[in-house]
């Protein structure tokens, strides 16, 4: 009852349940942003839906070179931060040396991971450590945004050296 209104009668209120936001994982190299990476992590975020948490693993160093055979432009520290600045990435994380997708997948807790149209391996990797899990993740590969001569970091570079012999 309120004192200024005796026949005031305060209305039951119902809590909706809170639901956690969609935690989408993505990963990658990173070295030499270009747009087939900002369109990869865009729709990455958008099979999340309206209100997902985009989540980014950043390849460590030692890993790029390990399984590329080079090394990458930028460290993996600024790598990770020039990620993490991007409109759709909520978080930009280092990965484990040792690409445990089982130790990322319990210590991120997705619910969805995206993988980029050219990532087979990652794919059949991630797939194989749900089933260790036995976690319930959607994969959810993320397609091509345009076929172009500059659709690659490794394509920048090589263009890159080709000016510089070019011109001399």
């Amino acid at each position: 009852m309120n004192a200024s209104n005796p026949s005031f009668q305060p209305k039951a209120v119902r809590l909706m349940p809170v639901r956690k936001p969609t935690v989408v994982l993505a990963s990658g190299v990173f070295d030499l942003i270009h747009y087939g990476h900002i369109y990869y992590l865009q729709e990455a975020k958008k099979a999340g839906g309206p209100k997902a948490r985009l989540v980014v693993i950043i390849a460590r160093d030692q890993t790029v070179e390990r399984l590329k055979g080079t090394h990458p432009v930028l460290p993996e520290d600024q790598r990770r931060a020039v990620v993490e600045s991007l409109k759709p990435v909520d978080e930009a994380i280092l990965g484990l040396e040792d690409l445990s997708f089982g130790t990322v997948i319990e210590r991120v807790q997705p619910d969805v991971i995206a993988v980029g149209y050219d990532q087979q391996a990652v794919e059949a990797a991630v797939r194989s450590a749900i089933a260790r899990t036995g976690k319930r993740v959607r994969i959810v590969r993320i397609g091509q945004f345009d076929r172009s001569s500059l659709d690659s970091s490794s394509k920048i570079k090589r263009k890159i050296i080709a000016e510089l012999k070019d011109d001399r």
